[in-house]
């Protein structure tokens, strides 16, 4: 089973809207964090190495990640998915957006 990992900033609309859309699939463990201090859930390094792959909101989120836990995603696939931050929580569009978004790599 792969262990997916969504990450925005505050772990509040879009990384949790994908966990959500995802928890119950029987392909994979679906975990979501954010960056921020403010999170729901902050991002850390035990988040990072449970995941086989990240799915990031934009590129800053990536970049962030690399900086703040080099060693920790030295092996770790992160896909950017260029998402923006317009979206409330399980927004119609946001659902669609992420399903078209991850679809390829899942």
């Amino acid at each position: 089973m792969k262990n997916i990992l969504f990450v925005c900033s505050r772990n509040k609309w879009r990384s949790l809207t994908a966990e959500t859309i995802y928890k119950n699939s029987a392909d994979f463990c679906v975990k979501s964090a954010g960056t921020e201090n403010s999170a729901r859930i902050k991002i850390n390094s035990k988040s990072i190495t449970w995941a086989d792959q990240i799915f990031v909101m934009e590129k800053h989120h990536k970049q962030k990640l690399l900086q703040n836990f080099p060693v920790e995603t030295e092996n770790t696939t992160i896909l950017i998915l260029e998402i923006q931050d317009n979206y409330k929580f399980m927004d119609k569009e946001l659902i669609e957006e992420i399903k078209i978004s991850v679809s390829p790599y899942l």
